[in-house]
C-alpha cells in the first residue's frame, strides 16, 4: 500500500477487543517511531509501554474516559534531552514528540491495529499518577489493540482551498 493509502485508512478507532497485542508487532511498531526526525537529531521521545486493566482503571480514574484497551503507548518527550531554539527558548522536544507520535499512528494502522489520539488529559495529573520522572512531558495517549467490530467513523476531511494559502 502506498502512503495516501494508509493515510487514508488511518481513523480514530475507540473500541478495541480484549486480544493481546503480539510482542513483535509491539517491537515493530516502536521501531518505527524510533525513526522519526527530530531537531538536532536529539531524539527526546520517550514511549511508555503499559499493558493491563489496571492501567485503564488509573487512566480512566485521572482522564475521566473509559478504555477498552489494554496496551497503551504513552509518548512523552524528555526536557532534559531536547533542543531549545534560541530565538526564544522553544521546546521542541514537543514537535519531535508529536513527529514520533505521528510514525507510531501509522504504523499502528499498518499492522492492522486501532488507536486514537487521547490528549484531554492535565500532563501533571498524568504524570503522577504514572510515575513519570519529571523531566519527561506526556504528550499523547495511544490505547492500542484490534479494533473490535464497530462501523468505523466518517472522517470527512475539508478541501484543500480551505488548509492550502497558495502565494506563488
Amino acid at each position: 500500500m502506498d502512503f495516501k493509502e494508509l493515510a487514508a485508512l488511518r481513523y480514530s478507532c475507540r473500541k478495541l477487543s480484549d486480544r493481546k497485542v503480539d510482542e513483535a508487532i509491539v517491537q515493530k511498531l516502536l521501531e518505527i517511531q524510533r525513526l522519526a526526525p527530530s531537531a538536532y537529531n536529539k531524539q527526546p521521545q520517550r514511549i511508555y509501554l503499559l499493558e493491563g486493566s489496571e492501567v485503564a482503571e488509573v487512566l480512566s480514574r485521572v482522564t475521566g474516559e473509559e478504555f477498552s484497551a489494554s496496551l497503551f503507548m504513552v509518548v512523552c518527550y524528555d526536557r532534559e534531552e531536547s533542543w531549545k531554539r534560541p530565538f526564544d527558548d522553544f521546546d521542541e522536544g514537543l514537535m519531535d514528540s508529536v513527529i514520533a507520535a505521528c510514525h507510531l499512528d501509522l504504523a499502528i494502522t499498518e499492522a492492522g491495529l486501532g488507536t486514537y489520539w487521547f490528549t484531554s488529559f492535565d500532563p501533571v495529573v498524568l504524570s503522577q499518577a504514572l510515575d513519570l520522572p519529571e523531566h519527561h512531558f506526556p504528550m499523547v495517549v495511544f490505547p492500542v489493540g484490534y479494533p473490535a467490530d464497530e462501523e468505523r467513523s466518517s472522517s470527512d476531511r475539508k478541501p484543500l482551498s480551505e488548509q492550502v494559502i497558495d502565494r506563488r
